[in-house]
């Protein structure tokens, strides 16, 4: 029997094609081999790949409990004696879930939180730069530029997959290669039309 650890938040962050859903799901498998009690928790928004799965853009995937909001997340992890609750696409869930993860905190549970903290046009993404402030350890990866190949921190929306003004919000903003490019500071148009 294994004794648990003291609870703690684990944030890992980047733009679009890091590999922020592979760091988790590696997190997730090491810690299942360890024994622990985890859930991983998905936004329903987010179908890219299937309903009900975190997958990474390597073709890594786990099944996951796919939720519409942090009331739903937090009643579907409440009193199951969860070591772990893993979160991707945590962007998704907005500023709510900051303090749906200190509530899982006090209750002794590791929380590994997923998801981008820039937005297609540069600025922070909440809920991940709070979420950042607070984590006892955070990991901020960077893509590769699609233009010149450097570390990209960035990611932007293309004008080809938008109806040509990528700064207008439109009901598919959920997308991959098609929709959005890596972009490392010096390619990084700030949303404008790449």
């Amino acid at each position: 029997m294994h004794m648990r650890a003291q609870a703690r938040l684990q944030v890992v962050a980047g733009p679009m094609f890091a590999g922020k859903s592979e760091e988790l799901l590696r997190r997730v498998r090491r810690a299942r081999i360890a024994g622990l009690a985890v859930e991983v928790v998905s936004h329903a928004l987010d179908d890219r790949r299937g309903e009900g799965r975190v997958s990474s853009h390597s073709g890594l995937s786990v099944p996951s409990r796919s939720v519409p909001d942090v009331e739903t997340l937090t009643t579907s992890t409440a009193g199951r004696g969860l070591d772990l609750v893993a979160i991707d696409e945590a962007q998704f869930f907005g500023p709510g879930l900051v303090p749906a993860v200190d509530a899982l905190l006090r209750d002794g549970v590791t929380v590994i939180v997923s998801g981008l903290c820039v937005t297609f046009d540069g600025r922070p993404f909440e809920p991940l730069p709070a979420l950042m402030a607070t984590a006892d350890d955070v990991l901020k990866l960077t893509a590769v530029c699609a233009v010149c190949g450097a570390d990209a921190p960035f990611h932007q929306r293309l004008a080809s997959a938008h109806g040509g003004d990528p700064l207008i919000p439109t009901s598919d903003q959920v997308g991959g290669m098609e929709s959005y490019q890596a972009r490392c500071r010096q390619h990084f148009t700030g949303g404008r039309p790449a």
